[in-house]
Parts: structure tokens; sequence; C-alpha cells
């Protein structure tokens, strides 16, 4: 398989088996965002494993798309520790860095035939007084993960894409 076609059939799920993730599975999709590229190399990137009933619950109050997911990477970055373009407009890699690190953790679980869905519909407020997050980090995405259910589909809108005419400038 070319890599436009796996790409092209991975899709955001929403509906997870209640089926837990092996630890070798969880370790590669982890390694995937250990050796994604950051700006400067700086490596800002901090994510929280959110496996427990417990912390499962906290991310439910901090978002509705959760999906019956068992486990959660929280994906985040340390604004102390992220490359700024200090010459020009001090602008930070922090938001550009975890979500290449994301779509890394995304497409390796793809390949190992697991399912997520990038949610950046939550509340980031909530999620850091629940998970204690200290000032410096800043909670980017939730990505849910997990197997996805026998009857789990790519949402109709998936492969609708405009020209690629329209994406150059």
């Amino acid at each position: 398989m070319t890599f436009l076609e796996f790409a092209k059939e991975r899709y955001s799920v929403r509906s997870f088996k209640d089926k837990p993730i092996e630890t070798e599975k969880l370790s590669k999709v982890l390694e995937s965002a250990r050796i994604a590229p950051t700006g400067h190399n700086n490596q800002p990137q901090r994510i929280k494993i959110i496996n427990s009933s417990e912390d499962l619950a906290k991310i439910d109050q901090c978002t509705r798309a959760r999906f019956g997911a068992q486990t959660v990477l929280l994906v985040c970055y340390d604004k102390e520790v992220s490359w700024k373009r200090k010459k020009f407009d001090n602008a930070c890699s922090g938001e550009q860095d975890a979500a290449i690190v994301t779509t890394h953790m995304m497409l390796a679980a793809h390949n190992l035939g697991l399912g997520t869905c990038w949610v950046m519909f939550f509340d980031p407020a909530k999620t850091r007084e629940l998970f204690a997050l200290p000032e410096n980090i800043i909670p980017m995405a939730m990505l849910p993960i997990g197997y996805p259910s026998d009857d789990c589909a790519p949402h109709e809108l998936h492969s609708q894409r405009v020209e690629i005419e329209k994406l150059l400038i």
C-alpha cells in the first residue's frame, strides 16, 4: 500500500470497542511521538496517558468527544521548552509541534490496527484544573485511541476534499 492509500484509508473513529490497548501497541504509538520532528528539535511535547476510570471520568467533564475510548492521550506542549522565532516575532512552535506529534500518533495507531480521533473540542481550563497541569504545560489535543467498534465507519464528509488548485496560492 502506498502512503497516499494508507493516509486515505485512515479516518476519525467516533465509536470504540470496550477493549484495552496492548502495552506494546501503545508504546509504539508513543515512540512515534518521541521521534516526531519539532522546532529546533526542542521536543516540547508532553503527553498524558489517560486510561483509569477516574481519569476518564475527568475527560468526560472536559469534552463529550471521548466516543467510548478506554484510553485518551492528552497532547500538550511545554511553552518553556518550545522553540521561539526570536529574531523576528517571537512566535512559539509549540502548537505546530503538538500538531505534528498528534499526526504521527494517529498514523502510527492506524498502522497498528487502532483508531483515533483528533479532539480539539474540549475545555482547556477545565482540563488544566482537573489534571493539575502546571502553567507551562499547554493542552492542545485529546486523542481518544483504541479499537474501532464493529459498526464504525468514516463520517460522510471524510472523503470530500477540495481540488488541489484550491490549496495552492
